[in-house]
């Protein structure tokens, strides 16, 4: 009898297979697992309620290791982010961004880390303690439902230059974060799906037009 207790008690008390995968999930990667990857060490760089919280998805017609290849080359981003960017990647985890920003459209700039790297799954950064913006965020590429091709998820947080009251000018003159990150994944599904971006004219950017005959 006790051996049948015991039995019982261990299939009550063992994880389900879904329990675990979301604690595999939810495990931030430490500092040493980082440094064996060759990526950099996470850390809360946006402190207290000082931050924008911005979250947007998109579900783009590609399998996912297309659309993770395309994020993971740092500087395409230039191609598919609207609003005037320059990026240079300076290792295969350190980048610098440099960006103009209100008040006064002056230029930011930042180096973003890679913390953590799931190759056709997951990216997610952090700016360096030097950047004059503070942010970090993730970008998640995720099964669409019913078979529909990728769910693309960008959630980022940032200290917004000239703090809240910054945040709700950019909000008013229309380039707020969450406006900004929405046009990015739209520009980013043309370009997937089409291989071309429209412009607000109606013209295409980016490259020829598919099935165009000379």
């Amino acid at each position: 009898m006790g051996g049948d207790f015991a039995r019982r008690y261990t299939l009550q008390t063992m994880p389900t297979p879904a329990t675990l995968e979301k604690k595999i999930r939810r495990r931030p990667l430490n500092p040493t697992v980082a440094s064996r990857k060759g990526l950099a060490p996470s850390k809360i760089v946006v402190h207290g309620n000082k931050g924008v919280k911005v979250s947007r998805s998109v579900t783009i017609r590609a399998p996912a290791h297309i659309l993770y290849a395309f994020w993971r080359n740092l500087e395409n981003l230039a191609r598919v982010i609207k609003h005037p960017v320059t990026i240079t990647a300076r290792s295969n985890i350190e980048s610098h961004w440099s960006v103009s920003a209100p008040p006064g459209d002056r230029r930011v700039e930042w180096d973003a880390l890679i913390i953590n790297d799931e190759p056709d799954r997951l990216i997610a950064w952090r700016s360096s303690d030097e950047s004059e913006i503070a942010n970090a965020g993730t970008v998640r590429f995720e099964p669409a439902p019913g078979d529909e091709g990728t769910e693309v998820t960008v959630t980022l947080e940032y200290a917004p230059p000239g703090g809240k009251a910054g945040a709700l000018l950019a909000k008013l003159s229309g380039e707020e974060a969450g406006q900004q990150v929405g046009d990015t994944l739209h520009r980013f599904k043309a370009l997937m799906e089409a291989g071309e971006i429209p412009t607000t004219e109606g013209q295409p950017v980016g490259e020829p037009q598919r099935g165009k005959k000379k």
